[in-house]
């Protein structure tokens, strides 16, 4: 009998245009050699160019499809998306108190890429108290970041320090922080990892020209995928982080909004693109 592949849990909501949430998460997890199972917390309306309404399921729903799935099969890695409700929220950080043991990847969906709020602020609220402190790996892009690690007191949310806001996420209670640079105006995307001591790794990519629907939940599926296959937080993110670039790199236009990633890209070609990272690893300080 074959031995079966690690597995990956995701909650997160349906996308019909198979651009982002559950519908990338499972390509992404299957992808990486995994096997996916899917909790579905919402059903949206959306395309390529916006999110247009969100239907949260019953909580009670998102348990039972979590529980069944949960006493029959290992699961090695959870990761959790768009969220939907409070209730849900809460109902989840009940669920995945019961498995201390097994890293959970979290991707914290606050708007869609055309700006649509999927987040209210008593759901932020509920995200920084109840999912947070069990958070193995938290990838908010530097929008995000800013946003959930916000103190009432401060003068611009858009001008907060980044390697601020990771420190008050992880005092939050997230093992790790990877803050991805996208959205800020520099030649290249930088992304961070930090840790409760400081940088882990921090990583250069060539930055692309088109936008594209689904890269968070395809990094942080990328992340879970690579816990799951037995890697280290580092090298989960240095992996997760390239698959996501050539997936980018090789994404394309199917509608008349955002790209989407081709998580299938190794597939298609043999020829292979070059990997275009400038590495940058800065050691953890020494005690």
């Amino acid at each position: 009998m074959l031995q079966p592949p690690p597995i990956v849990l995701s909650f997160a909501a349906n996308d019909p245009s198979g651009g982002a949430g559950i519908q990338a998460d499972m390509l992404t997890i299957a992808s990486m050699g995994c096997h996916p199972l899917s909790i579905v917390t919402a059903i949206t309306i959306q395309d390529t160019t916006g999110v247009d309404d969100v239907m949260p399921l019953d909580s009670e729903w998102v348990a039972d499809q979590a529980r069944a799935v949960l006493e029959d099969m290992p699961v090695h890695a959870f990761k959790i998306g768009l969220l939907g409700s409070v209730e849900i929220i809460a109902t989840i950080a009940e669920i995945i108190s019961d498995y201390p043991h097994i890293p959970l990847v979290m991707d914290p969906v606050l708007t869609s890429g055309r700006g649509d709020e999927l987040a209210n602020e008593e759901m932020i609220d509920a995200m920084r108290e109840l999912l947070l402190p069990q958070v193995t790996v938290l990838t908010p892009n530097s929008l995000e970041a800013r946003h959930l690690a916000q103190h009432e007191g401060d003068k611009s949310e858009s001008k907060l320090d980044l390697g601020l806001c990771a420190q008050r996420l992880l005092y939050m209670g997230c093992e790790y922080v990877l803050i991805t640079g996208t959205h800020e105006n520099t030649a290249h995307v930088t992304n961070t990892l930090y840790a409760s001591d400081g940088i882990v790794r921090a990583d250069d990519w060539e930055r692309l020209d088109h936008t594209y629907h689904g890269s968070g939940c395809t990094l942080a599926s990328a992340i879970a995928a690579s816990l799951a296959n037995g890697l280290s937080i580092s090298e989960s993110a240095i992996e997760a982080q390239d698959y996501t670039w050539h997936a980018l790199q090789s994404g394309f236009r199917p509608g008349m909004g955002q790209y989407i990633p081709n998580r299938l890209f190794w597939a298609k070609s043999e020829d292979a693109p070059e990997n275009e990272n400038e590495e940058t690893v800065i050691e953890k300080p020494q005690d």
